[in-house]
C-alpha cells in the first residue's frame, strides 16, 4: 500500500467530528483554516460556531463593522488574520460580486491567502490536485523521509512542497490533504509521537535512525525583544475613563486600550510622573497607584511585553468620555481583557 493510501486509510478510521468538515463551502472552509493557523482546534472551534452564526456567508462578514470582526475574534490572537479575512470578504462581495474565487491561482491572490491556505481551499472544496503544506506535513515528511533542511528556510520551503505535490493523491486530493494533516497534528505529534503505533513506523526513516526528536530542522529565529508598557487607567468620580483605538500598523491595530506609555526599561512611580507623556495626561489634582506590583508578562511570538497597568483617580478628566460599563463593547487585546475582568471583580461593589 501507498504512502499516500495508508494515511488516507488511516485518517478514515479516526476522523473527527468537525463542521467544517461536513461542507464544500469555501467560504466556511477558509474561515476555519484561517481561525486554526496558530490556534488549536480545540480552542478555536467555540470561535468557528459563533464566527459562522453570526457571518453565515461572506457577504455577512463584507457588511460587519470591523470593531465587531475584532470583537468576536477577541481572545485568538494574531489579529491581521481576522482584519485580512474581513477585508478579503469586502473584496469578494464588490470586486467579485460575493463569487468566490474556485481555483488554487485565484485564491492565492486574496489579501490574507498564502500558499496553505490556498491550497486547501482549492483541494478540499473543488478537488484541485494541490498539495497543502503546513507545520504538521512538515514534520511528518522530515521525519519519514530524514530531510534535514530547515523547514523555515526557502530552500526547505520549495523541497517539501515539491515533495508534498509528488505524494499527493490526485484522485482524492481534498481527503488527502486533510489526511496528512490530522496525522501530524494526532499520531505524528511534536512532542511523544506514538511510533510504536503508527501505522508507517516500518518504513519511517528517522524512527528507523532513532532521529525522531531531531526532525524536523528549524532555522534559529530572530531574538525576541523585550518591551516594557505602562498603561494608565483613568477612573474618574463619575466612572468614566479615556479608551483609544490602537493606530498604526503594529500589534493589535483596530483593538482598544488604555493610554500607553511605553519605557526603555521597568519604570517606577517617580520615574513614570517624570516623563512628558504622563505630565501632558495627568491632571494636577489626580492621584496614582500601581495596580500590579509585578509585571505581568505577555509573550508574543517576536515579543515579550512587560507590563504594568496604573490607577489614576480623579474627579474629572476631560479626555475621559467612555462609560465605565461600556468598555466590554469594545474589542481588546487578551492582556487587557485579562486585566478589566481582575479589575472589576476586585472593584465590583464600585461598578
Amino acid at each position: 500500500m501507498s504512502f499516500s493510501n495508508i494515511l488516507i486509510y488511516w485518517y478514515l478510521q479516526i476522523k473527527r467530528d468537525l463542521p467544517w468538515r461536513k461542507t464544500k463551502d469555501p467560504y466556511l472552509v477558509w474561515l476555519s483554516e484561517i481561525m486554526l493557523q496558530q490556534t488549536r482546534v480545540a480552542q478555536g472551534m467555540s470561535y468557528y460556531l459563533a464566527f459562522s452564526t453570526v457571518f453565515p456567508t461572506v457577504e455577512d462578514l463584507a457588511n460587519a463593522e470591523e470593531s465587531k470582526v475584532l470583537k468576536m475574534w477577541q481572545g485568538l490572537g494574531y489579529y491581521s488574520r481576522a482584519r485580512n479575512l474581513h477585508f478579503t470578504a469586502k473584496y469578494i462581495s464588490t470586486e467579485l460580486n460575493g463569487a468566490f474565487p474556485t481555483t488554487y491561482k485565484e485564491l492565492i491572490k486574496l489579501k490574507g491567502i498564502g500558499d496553505y491556505t490556498a491550497s486547501a481551499i482549492a483541494s478540499i472544496c473543488f478537488n484541485e490536485p494541490t498539495a497543502v503544506v503546513d507545520g504538521n506535513v512538515y514534520r511528518v515528511l522530515a521525519r519519514y523521509f530524514q530531510i534535514h533542511t530547515p523547514i523555515n528556510s526557502t530552500k526547505g520551503i520549495k523541497e517539501f512542497k515539491n515533495l508534498a505535490q509528488s505524494l499527493l493523491d490526485k484522485t482524492q486530493s481534498g481527503v488527502y490533504n486533510q489526511a496528512i494533516m490530522d496525522f501530524g497534528a494526532l499520531q505524528c505529534k511534536p512532542q511523544n509521537p506514538d511510533c510504536h503505533h503508527c501505522p508507517i513506523s516500518s518504513s519511517c526513516l528517522a524512527f528507523d535512525k532513532k532521529l525522531v526528536k531531531e526532525l524536523p530542522v528549524k532555522e534559529k529565529k530572530l531574538k525576541v525583544k523585550k518591551k516594557y508598557f505602562n498603561y494608565i487607567v483613568v477612573v474618574t468620580k463619575e466612572k468614566k475613563t479615556i479608551f483609544e483605538e490602537r493606530k498604526g500598523k503594529g500589534i493589535w491595530q483596530g483593538l482598544y486600550q488604555f493610554p500607553l506609555i511605553e519605557t526603555a526599561t521597568e519604570v517606577a512611580l517617580d520615574e513614570l510622573v517624570d516623563s512628558t507623556d504622563f505630565q501632558t495626561l495627568v491632571p494636577m489634582n489626580a492621584s496614582i497607584q500601581l495596580f500590579n506590583e509585578i509585571s505581568i508578562v505577555h509573550k508574543l511570538s517576536h515579543q515579550h511585553l512587560f507590563t504594568k497597568f496604573w490607577i489614576l483617580s480623579t474627579d474629572h478628566h476631560q479626555k475621559a468620555l467612555i462609560n465605565w460599563q461600556e468598555i466590554e463593547l469594545f474589542p481588546v487585546p487578551v492582556l487587557i481583557a485579562n486585566f478589566l475582568k481582575e479589575y472589576n471583580s476586585k472593584f465590583k461593589e464600585i461598578f
